[in-house]
């Protein structure tokens, strides 16, 4: 195995093991911390899938190392810790704790911090982090429900979260080269925000860091690592599906993910006459909607556009939510509830679920079963479909994380599949 990646949260998983698949590379998505002793076959890169963002820390360190154990027993050659490419953290972490926590498992005192994602509008520059042409802390993300980001300096961000240095490695040294950067790297004793703007800049980082035991990162910044495989004669590149083999059966969509991206594909969905049912976290609390009625109402409107059940919400509203129950009980809610709602529908003979917001996905993956993932066709950047294999049937899987994805993705996902 050359890469053993840990990811704090399924969508991001998902987007990482597209990258690497779309690089040439053999990968396989374990769901939850492997077990001991696990074995991978002739896996090229294996990403595991963790709940891990937004738990107390240190439950977040405890999963994160017993994985890392994990893919090193199984033979990794090097460690990638994946998070969001809008740094989705707070000052209590989780990505400074268990960045410290895999450097101390390895034995090293050095590594880099990269969120970039160009291609999804995600770039860095002077150390700090941009959507599109705002900062992060101008952005939607400012509103986030579980992870509000209000400040765009990555250096300060992520030194709230670490007793490491926390140095920029600005664009000029990005720019300079591959072995122009790969100094400035083995120079840093701490964790080193790297600017990137584009995807060259992702690669030259990516072969810069050929040597470091530890990346950590937004998909993005593994762009190049396939070619720095290659070039070192260590991977031979397999060329990536452009369509999925699906289990025949019916399809449903799930969102939980209140961010804009998500709240715009809903609206556009709907206006093209998909069949649409938003439940409310108050909803649910007062027993005025029951999973069975919404599989019922799932099923009933399953011979056309393919039905959408949806719990999204603009920020005031869900402001409003976490005041009444609490941020996190209103939050598991809606989890409990559309987990077992994919339970229920699975039951009734559907197959195919398209999901959106990295909670809600890793809920109803939990709730089916699911176990490890393959990876089919891209959808849009960061999400392609993925062929699951568990406990019990296979499903055609699309785990969106909220932010991305174009407004007509719930539209279009479904011409991937055969």
């Amino acid at each position: 195995m050359l890469l053993g990646a840990i990811a704090d949260d399924l969508t991001g998983a998902t987007d990482l093991a597209l990258t690497l698949t779309r690089g040439g590379m053999k990968v396989l998505q374990v769901v939850g911390v492997p077990p001991s002793g696990a074995q991978f076959a002739d896996a090229d890169a294996v990403v595991v899938s963790l709940k891990s963002r937004t738990i107390p820390a240190s439950e977040a360190v405890a999963m994160s190392i017993t994985a890392g154990e994990a893919l090193l027993a199984a033979g990794a050659r090097q460690l990638f810790f994946k998070y969001c490419s809008t740094f989705d953290s707070t000052d209590a972490g989780n990505i400074g704790p268990v960045t410290d926590a895999l450097l101390a498992l390895l034995g090293e005192s050095r590594t880099l911090a990269c969120p970039a994602f160009p291609t999804n509008k995600r770039t860095v520059y002077q150390g700090h982090l941009f959507v599109g042409d705002v900062l992060l802390s101008d952005s939607p993300m400012k509103d986030h429900p579980l992870t509000p980001m209000r400040d765009a300096n990555l250096v300060r961000v992520l030194g709230r979260q670490t007793a490491r240095a926390v140095v920029l490695v600005e664009h000029g040294c990005v720019r300079a080269g591959t072995e122009a950067l790969r100094a400035r790297l083995e120079a840093v004793e701490g964790i080193a925000i790297v600017d990137a703007i584009s995807d060259a800049d992702l690669r030259t980082i990516a072969a810069a860091a050929s040597r470091l035991r530890l990346i950590t990162g937004g998909s993005g910044v593994a762009l190049g690592l396939p070619d720095v495989y290659a070039q070192a004669g260590l991977l031979r590149a397999s060329t990536p599906a452009n369509a999925m083999a699906a289990p025949q059966g019916r399809a449903a969509i799930l969102a939980g993910s209140c961010s804009a991206a998500t709240r715009r594909q809903i609206d556009l969905a709907r206006s093209r006459g998909t069949p649409a049912l938003q439940v409310e976290a108050a909803q649910i609390a007062e027993n005025q909607i029951t999973v069975s009625e919404a599989a019922d109402f799932v099923e009933r409107n399953s011979d056309g556009l393919v039905p959408l059940v949806y719990s999204s919400a603009d920020p005031e509203q869900v402001r409003a939510v976490q005041k009444t129950y609490g941020t996190t009980i209103a939050g598991e809610m809606i989890e409990q509830f559309m987990g077992q709602l994919a339970q229920m529908l699975a039951q009734r003979g559907f197959t195919r679920f398209l999901i959106a917001g990295g909670e809600t996905s890793g809920a109803v993956i939990q709730s089916l079963g699911v176990t490890a993932l393959q990876i089919g066709p891209e959808i849009d950047p960061g999400v392609p479909w993925t062929l699951s294999s568990g406990e019990g049937r296979n499903f055609a899987l699309a785990l969106k994380s909220g932010n991305f994805g174009t407004d007509d993705f719930f539209l279009k996902a479904w011409d991937l599949l055969q």
